[in-house]
């Protein structure tokens, strides 16, 4: 009698799991960024601009507290709904950043688009990075922003909104790509919004599990490291571990190394055109880590058939930079699937 029992429980509880619905890490990160729907309520405005390109200074509303300020550029040679861009710059940076991309896209034939991240470029408020130093000290302390990746998600998702008002894109031709900061923010973005049709991530690409597991974390705190040290120094700590490292996430990046990393949400893209452009010395995406998630999305692309539409450039001998040949083969891939 107590066998029977005991095997009954087992087999419920196998079929209990085996039942239980999947984790869905997408339903999960939206819930996260999640906050009350305003209207967009644009500004735009012409720009003087000696590239022969029609140039817009806009804005939108993300939510009650942001506006995000862009830049929008289109040639004048295209008319009707065209293929969007979206270029998303890295940290200390600003949309100005990815204008020179910009206009090589446009010229392209697509209307090109950069926007500023949370704290950075027009979004700050006079003091310089610290702006963003604060803000993720902020966070640490459950002040419900997400600075560090997560609310430029909700922006890029909010400027989609404001794209597909327009009648010179084509909702269903949307790009991404972004640089870095902007790369990583770039396959968070397609991984939870469908409407990005196509997504270029530029050094982004890693797993964050790994980095925590192997201490090759310092290369990405690197590029938040006022921030990060602001909080070690009120925790007394002095020498940072891979425990410290995972909390401090905990709190201002919940789920970075587990749902939300590199190889759960990379698969995520697929079937959608993705080109992953990383380095093979790059300290802030250590190549282990960017096989990890290059794999996983790998395997989900074959088992959908779809592996000509899933590419991968591992520049040679370079660290955290992007070059020509790389940008350029990102333009090409996007002509090819967005055909402007």
């Amino acid at each position: 009698m107590i066998f029977r029992q005991f095997f009954t429980a087992v087999v419920f509880c196998i079929l209990a799991t085996h039942c239980a619905p999947a984790q869905s890490p997408r339903a999960d990160f939206l819930k996260l960024i999640d906050r009350p729907r305003v209207t967009l309520a644009p500004q735009i405005q012409p720009m003087p601009n000696a590239s022969g390109l029609a140039e817009f200074h806009f804005s939108y509303a993300s939510d009650a507290s942001n506006r995000v300020p862009g830049i929008l550029m289109e040639s004048t040679n295209y008319s009707g709904r065209r293929p969007v861009v979206i270029a998303l710059h890295g940290t200390d940076g600003s949309k100005n950043n990815m204008l020179s991309l910009c206009r090589k896209l446009a010229t392209n034939g697509f209307v090109a688009v950069a926007i500023d991240g949370r704290y950075h470029g027009e979004r700050k408020t006079g003091r310089g990075q610290t702006d963003y130093d604060d803000a993720i000290v902020r966070a640490y302390h459950d002040s419900g922003e997400h600075p560090f990746f997560y609310d430029s998600v909700r922006d890029v998702m909010r400027l989609v909104d404001y794209l597909a008002t327009r009648d010179d894109v084509d909702p269903e031709r949307i790009g991404l790509t972004g640089i870095s900061k902007g790369g990583i923010e770039t396959y968070l973005t397609a991984a939870v919004d469908k409407r990005i049709a196509v997504a270029v991530p530029f050094i982004g690409v890693q797993s964050f599990k790994w980095a925590l597991e192997n201490n090759d974390w310092q290369g990405r705190i690197g590029t938040i490291r006022n921030g990060f040290n602001a909080i070690a120094k009120e925790e007394g700590v002095t020498n940072a571990t891979s425990a410290f490292v995972q909390k401090f996430y905990d709190r201002v990046v919940p789920g970075i190394y587990t749902e939300f990393d590199g190889p759960q949400m990379l698969p995520l893209i697929a079937p959608r055109p993705l080109l992953v452009i990383n380095s093979d010395h790059d300290p802030n995406c250590p190549l282990p880590g960017v096989e990890e998630a290059v794999n996983a999305a790998q395997n989900i692309y074959s088992a959908e058939n779809a592996t000509n539409h899933f590419a991968v450039l591992i520049q040679k001998n370079t660290g955290h930079t992007v070059k020509p040949d790389s940008e350029r083969a990102a333009i090409d891939w996007f002509v090819k699937w967005l055909k402007p």
